[in-house]
């Protein structure tokens, strides 16, 4: 498979209609989240946030992680690229609405923001 091969792959991937099956990428980025980021401050008692593209991101470099154990799976690069599309495309969403959930950021000045409150 080449450069080509993986891109159309992961675009017919993240491009036909899975909400049938698994729901709003989105949303199921945005609960992973809100879960992932509860269970890391009950469990380290810090005030970690994971954003919904911080999920992709995590995800896409599980795949990265898979490539380097075990047989050789196409798939995993696939994946990976399709993750990666997906925080990608998360991010813009963030970056032009903010709600409840998609409404938080990580950066210095939201951050400085958000302590001055």
């Amino acid at each position: 498979m080449n450069t080509t091969d993986i891109l159309e792959k992961t675009k017919k991937l993240v491009s036909t209609d899975r909400e049938d099956k698994h729901g709003d990428k989105v949303q199921n980025h945005e609960n992973i989240a809100r879960l992932w980021s509860s269970y890391l401050q009950n469990k380290t008692k810090l005030n970690i946030i994971i954003l919904p593209e911080d999920v992709a991101n995590l995800m896409a470099l599980l795949k990265i992680a898979r490539t380097q154990a075990g047989q050789h799976n196409p798939d995993d690069y696939v994946d990976a690229c399709g993750y990666s599309a997906i925080a990608g495309e998360i991010a813009e969403k963030r970056k032009s609405i903010k709600s409840s959930t998609l409404g938080v950021s990580n950066d210095k000045k939201s951050t400085k923001a958000n302590n001055k409150q």
